[in-house]
This record gives structure tokens, C-alpha cells and sequence, in this order.
């Protein structure tokens, strides 16, 4: 069950890093809002998971999340580059997202 809290704070840190681009500079206060809401659920959750995962692999993983997140956030939404390399390393973030995961000592 945690690991399911740990990928639900990975996706609101994908929420609050869109909001914060959105809120340009915290001036718009709707996406302001909903940044601020987003990273306090993040920060919840992950505590959360954290009670019975491994700290850093928790930790890990959920930056991982959150990095691969925002960048297909970026590519997908804001016509970010899409290139040959940006998507290896996006694959191997993932691929190591997933290693931790299946790799973390019987959690």
C-alpha cells in the first residue's frame, strides 16, 4: 500500500512543478493555489510512505517520479525537445525508478 502512496506523492510532485510553472512567479493566484496544495499533499504522502519503506529508496523513487513526470509534462504540454537522448535518459531514470522498487529488500 505504500509503495501506492509513494507513486500518488510522485504524481502531485509532477502537479506542483506544472502549477509552479503555470503560476508565472506566483502571480496568478489560481495555479498559485493549486501549487501550494500539491506540494503540501506531496510532502504528506511521502512522509507517509516513508514510515515503513527505506527512506532513501523512498526518497528516490519519488524524485524520480516527479523528474520523469515533469519532463513529459514539458514535452507533452509546453513543446519541450523530445530528442534521442532526452528519452535514453528518461528510460534509464525509469528503468532505475523501477529497480529500487523491486530491489528493496522485501518492502
Amino acid at each position: 500500500m505504500n509503495w501506492i502512496i509513494l507513486v500518488i506523492a510522485g504524481v502531485f510532485e509532477v502537479g506542483f512543478t506544472t502549477c509552479l510553472k503555470l503560476s508565472n512567479n506566483f502571480s496568478n493566484m489560481k495555479w498559485s493555489i493549486a501549487f501550494f496544495i500539491c506540494i503540501t499533499l506531496s510532502f504528506i504522502l511521502l512522509n507517509k510512505a516513508t514510515q515503513t519503506l527505506p527512506m532513501g529508496t523512498a526518497y528516490a523513487v519519488w524524485t524520480g517520479i516527479g523528474a520523469v513526470g515533469t519532463v513529459l509534462v514539458g514535452i507533452f504540454f509546453f513543446e519541450e525537445p523530445a530528442n534521442f537522448w532526452r528519452i535514453f535518459f528518461i528510460a534509464t531514470l525509469i528503468g532505475s525508478i523501477l529497480g529500487l522498487k523491486f530491489l528493496a529488500g522485501g518492502h
